[in-house]
């Protein structure tokens, strides 16, 4: 599995870090996602490996435009490129009529189909891009989710076994099978492709939360995860200072919820404009508090960093 940060600054972007982006797949499938497409987004992508006529899906946590302002260009460009199949996009009802009315007011002709689906009327998981994915509620001042991407197709080969002992015949079958399909036999029974899956590792499971202040929230959906991707927007000193208002984490709290719950991994993102490398505000505090509250391994993103989680759990960093 691999992710690359296309943003990773809160509201404004920065000389070095944009708004929120965030670029998911698997290596051996085409297709991948993008979580949150704040605007410049399509720049970023400009600088990766990642294409617009591959890409399966768009979740948007929620409605702030650092997180969804790049959205209507980038659909745009996807059309420019040659795209002639369907995009799905998940996200809240109003982000719709958003798309909707930049696309008319702009006279912009989408050439490929836009499946729609609010977030609002989600009631079970997606499979896309070879992943599960799941929507979790969390605080914000406005609606906001989180999205659990959960491997669904695995490295496998077929349970020879398993077959032999139902008397599946060989053949073309045991090659549908392999793919995942649901197969029809002549009796009328019906077999689904994993279920005669064999698989050397489990399945890698990554949270990308939105903008959220009470990091709590996901302790039940990130009890088993191998990366939790979540918001620190500020220090906790700055963040008593700026007050409530703002409904963000600081990195003290997503620390010790992640501490909590043994969280293997854990990458901050969405900081504040006022961190930079240098400066009186120095974007190493935010590592220095959170490992103060955090035993396992801790990661700032950065803008077009890569992230590789191998089969055995381990996360791997390129910048």
């Amino acid at each position: 599995m691999k992710f690359t940060f296309l943003g990773t600054s809160a509201g404004v972007p920065t000389k070095k870090r944009n708004v929120s982006g965030l670029a998911i797949g698997l290596e051996r499938e085409k297709g991948w996602c993008l979580v949150d497409c704040g605007e410049g987004t399509q720049h970023q992508l400009l600088h990766t490996p990642y294409s617009l006529v591959s890409l399966e899906a768009i979740f948007i946590t929620h409605v702030h435009g650092d997180h969804c302002y790049g959205l209507p260009g980038l659909l745009a460009s996807a059309g420019m490129a040659g795209r002639k199949t369907a995009i799905k996009v998940i996200a809240p009802a109003s982000i719709k009529e958003f798309i909707d009315v930049i696309l008319k007011t702009t006279d912009c002709y989408i050439p490929y189909p836009i499946e729609f689906i609010a977030t609002e009327t989600l009631n079970s998981a997606i499979e896309v891009a070879g992943f599960k994915v799941e929507a979790f509620e969390l605080l914000h001042r406005v609606p906001c989710h989180a999205w659990r991407f959960t491997e669904s197709n695995l490295a496998h080969k077929l349970n020879i076994s398993k077959l032999e002992q139902e008397s599946i015949p060989k053949g073309p079958i045991w090659g549908k099978l392999c793919k995942g399909d649901i197969v029809t036999l002549e009796n009328g029974r019906k077999l689904l492709g994993k279920d005669y899956w064999v698989s050397d590792h489990r399945a890698r499971k990554v949270i990308v939360a939105g903008d959220n202040c009470k990091p709590e929230l996901l302790n039940k959906a990130a009890h088993d995860i191998d990366v939790l991707i979540h918001e620190a927007t500020y220090t906790q000193a700055v963040s008593d200072k700026v007050g409530p208002a703002p409904m963000h984490s600081s990195a003290k709290e997503v620390a010790k919820m992640a501490n909590n719950i043994n969280l293997p991994n854990l990458i901050l993102t969405h900081f504040s404009a006022r961190y930079s490398d240098y400066g009186e505000h120095p974007t190493e505090l935010l590592r220095d508090e959170a490992q103060k509250n955090y035993n396992g391994e801790i990661f700032l993103a950065q803008d077009f960093a890569c992230y590789h989680l191998k089969k055995n759990g381990q996360l791997i960093v390129d910048h």
